[in-house]
């Protein structure tokens, strides 16, 4: 079977939707905090040169950028198919390049000729160093486009915090550019003391934030579900993090055009002033969940559904819940990749599965895509749990219609 026909035969298995298989991406500068379920012993399955494995990506089209070293297809998802006794894969990027708006939809592929977000589980033991990730002016001058990003903490994943649960977002109202640049100036002295001039919230689980590029941010050490735009661009600012371990200059002048290396006025161009010293920081990015159709309609179907990110129009995600012994029909406007993280069941007869322990490389039944034609004409959800809801998280594109609809 050619790899188009491998796609087509999955489609039309799946009703439009698409079995994924996990994906995970190591990075560096990060400690692993074992959440994403990943068997212990796997963590540093890619060598210790790569760094421990800290996250997993979903529904991804995107390559990491992790350095020299990375591999040519780390970070991509693979379409998994499974006939006779034969396994095919395909990478989801290929797929959409084959049969495209037949896959997300002729409004996305008109507008991006791809599928152009992916999310990903952050799963780290530490808070990361302050950074901030490019808008599109800024990572154009590199060739890429700019990184908004959303977090949500899933309580399933949450069973520890880490060892510091808050996260860093922005810069103090009335803080200064020449505070800024002493702070980069200083930043292979030491301790260049940016955090002094930013601001913690404490993070709980089932909540989120919308971080918008060129938001300076520090996110803490819960275990993050993190919708974002196709793109992984990003520069540190911070040169000593919690704990002591530092940071590589070479990660401050990261995604920075080779004229502009040295250029600090550079680096504080790229951040957006108005919206990191916005004295209303919290209240116009925190999100607590809402609910994305009538509550008492959906209590009489048994099933729950909120939007968990929701102030970004690049991407937006929801928390689908079944109970125990429902079948739902659940419908949306736009092709979205999903991640089951409790309960079991079909989804349009297909297993749906939550793995407790997953070994690097093992094929797993908790991860799916949907294409924009099955997501309205509905997708067939059954809880086969006598006791454990299913819960899900579904991660869409641009421009969701839905969210702009305000369902």
């Amino acid at each position: 079977m050619s790899n188009q026909q491998v796609v087509e035969a999955a489609l039309e298995k799946g009703n439009g939707v698409l079995r994924l298989a996990p994906t995970w991406v190591p990075r560096s500068f990060c400690i692993p905090g074992k959440r994403i379920k990943l068997h212990p012993d796997d963590y540093y399955s890619l060598g210790l040169v790569r760094g421990g494995i800290d996250e997993r990506w979903l529904s991804s089209t995107v390559v990491a950028d992790n350095g020299p070293l990375t591999p040519e297809e780390e970070g991509l998802s693979y379409i998994v198919f499974e006939h006779g006794s034969a396994t095919a894969r395909v990478l989801l990027r290929e797929a959409v390049q084959l049969l495209k708006d037949q896959i997300v939809g002729e409004r996305l592929w008109k507008e991006y000729q791809r599928w152009p977000m992916y999310s990903k589980f952050f799963d780290n033991w530490g808070p990361l160093p302050l950074h901030v990730h490019h808008g599109d002016i800024h990572a154009a001058l590199v060739g890429q486009r700019g990184k908004p990003e959303m977090y949500y903490f899933p309580p399933q994943l949450n069973n520890h915090g880490g060892t510091c649960p808050f996260t860093f977002l922005g810069l103090n109202p009335g803080t200064t550019k020449s505070q800024l640049r002493q702070c980069l100036s200083d930043f292979e002295k030491g301790d260049n003391k940016i955090l002094d001039i930013s601001r913690a919230y404490k993070l709980r689980p089932g909540t989120g934030w919308d971080v918008p590029p060129g938001l300076l941010h520090a996110p803490g050490s819960l275990c993050t579900y993190e919708p974002q735009f196709a793109s992984d661009v990003f520069a540190m600012y911070q040169s000593v993090m919690f704990g002591g371990e530092t940071v590589p200059v070479d990660l401050l002048w990261k995604d920075t055009p080779a004229d502009k290396i040295g250029d600090l006025d550079h680096l504080i161009e790229v951040v957006d002033w108005e919206l990191n010293t916005d004295p209303d920081l919290h209240s116009n990015r925190y999100m607590a969940p809402l609910p994305a159709a009538d509550p008492e309609l959906m209590g009489q179907h048994r099933y729950w559904e909120n939007w968990i990110c929701y102030k970004s129009s690049i991407a937006s995600a929801k928390e689908l819940t079944v109970q125990p012994g429902y079948t739902v029909k659940i419908k949306d406007a736009a092709a979205y990749g999903l991640i089951n993280l409790q309960g079991y069941g079909t989804i349009n007869a297909m297993p749906l599965e939550t793995p407790t322990l997953i070994r690097y490389g093992q094929l797993t039944y908790d991860e799916y895509f949907v294409t924009e034609q099955a997501a309205r004409k509905g997708v067939i959800i059954e809880n086969l749990s006598r006791a454990d809801p299913i819960v899900m998280l579904k991660h869409f594109g641009p421009g969701n219609p839905d969210l702009s609809a305000g369902r």
